[in-house]
């Protein structure tokens, strides 16, 4: 088992930027491949980005892509979400999600999630 936390949300003016970390705890000796994902207000849950377990690969959503970037810390158990020139749309509850073997975009497909942290992006 592992457990996911993520910090670092809050409220930014448009143009603004944001850092997200997401910390795992708990069988940390096997690292995960992590996944991003948001859910803006009254609306479903979708994908953001992900990276694989040695950060060598990355992905990212069409509507985030040139304005995030996602990167980890394997030795500090933490991954990193940096968010530039955020916009409105952006606003969600932003989730970190974990698993040993899958890699991409399917929100069920990953095992282990954290509780979410709010970012809201308004003038």
């Amino acid at each position: 088992q592992v457990q996911l936390v993520e910090s670092g949300g809050g409220f930014v003016q448009p143009g603004g930027s944001l850092r997200l970390s997401c910390t795992a705890s708990g069988r940390t000796n096997s690292t995960y491949h992590t996944g991003w994902f948001r859910q803006p207000p009254g609306k479903e849950r979708e994908f953001v980005a992900c990276i694989s377990k040695t950060g060598r690969s990355t992905y990212y959503a069409v509507s985030v892509r040139g304005r995030f970037t996602t990167s980890r810390d394997n030795v500090k158990n933490t991954v990193f979400l940096e968010m530039n020139n955020l916009i409105p749309e952006d606003t969600a509850v932003y989730y970190c999600a974990a698993d040993p073997d899958y890699l991409g975009s399917q929100d069920y497909d990953y095992d282990y999630w954290g509780p979410g942290t709010q970012v809201a992006v308004s003038a």
